[in-house]
């Protein structure tokens, strides 16, 4: 698939393939191992599936690597709306990662507890259990902190696309409230952590703006429209 004949499409298959990868280390891996409130069974679950904890890991690296390409894609395609916000979009994209990157050195502390080496001996298996759900939790907190860049960087890139004209102006709206939704998500965790789980709940509507915009530009595709080149030429030329 070329990126100059359909630049939308790219994008959004780079999107989607991120996506895919995303929610199995975020969501079916934990789903699969972590028992809530259960810190002996939760260790078992990751010794007897140490291969699927590691994927999980190796898929969170990954996903958060690869969303540096779905930024750039993103860039090239709605550069020419607004530069800056562009810029801002990527800029709001790039500071998530490192924050997910280093998070999962909780997944890690936590295989290293539950494997159990020599140089904790000192410690008896339910406390490495507990240790190991302890980095768990500290893992999810991480994500909490990343959520709210999660969402901060959908205003810009919402904001693009309604004053695309070449993008429908309803996926424009949704990917603002996509962004208000991971916003209060990520400040509920830090305030109100009791009543997260609601919040997520209530905000699903909001966050499928996210995956409704990623389907049109796999689907559908998105072609900017041609600059003169009068507006090529003069990079002064762009819409405020």
């Amino acid at each position: 698939m070329s990126s100059t004949k359909n630049p939308g499409r790219f994008a959004g298959l780079l999107y989607v393939l991120t996506s895919i990868v995303g929610f199995f280390a975020m969501g079916y891996v934990p789903g699969k191992l972590i028992v809530h409130g259960n810190a002996a069974a939760t260790a078992s679950n990751i010794a007897a599936n140490e291969t699927l904890f590691r994927l999980g890991i190796a898929g969170a690296l990954i996903g958060q690597a690869g969303f540096i390409f779905v930024a750039e894609a993103l860039y090239d395609l709605l550069k020419g709306v607004n530069r800056r916000h562009a810029s801002l979009m990527v800029t709001l994209i790039v500071v998530s990662i490192p924050i997910a990157f280093v998070n999962e050195l909780n997944s890690i502390a936590a295989l290293v507890l539950v494997r159990g080496a020599d140089f904790l001996s000192i410690f008896d298996k339910p406390q490495r259990d507990a240790l190991a759900m302890l980095f768990l939790k500290l893992h999810g907190q991480g994500f909490v902190v990343a959520e709210i860049f999660w969402g901060l960087w959908l205003f810009p890139l919402a904001l693009l696309v309604y004053r695309s004209r070449f993008l429908p102006r309803f996926l424009g709206v949704w990917l603002a409230l996509a962004g208000f939704a991971w916003v209060i998500l990520s400040l509920t965790g830090v305030l109100l952590p009791q009543y997260q789980d609601k919040v997520d709940t209530y905000s699903q509507p909001a966050f499928f703006g996210e995956i409704a915009f990623m389907l049109w530009l796999l689907i559908r595709g998105a072609r900017p429209p041609a600059r003169d080149a009068a507006a090529t030429s003069n990079p002064r030329v762009e819409s405020a």
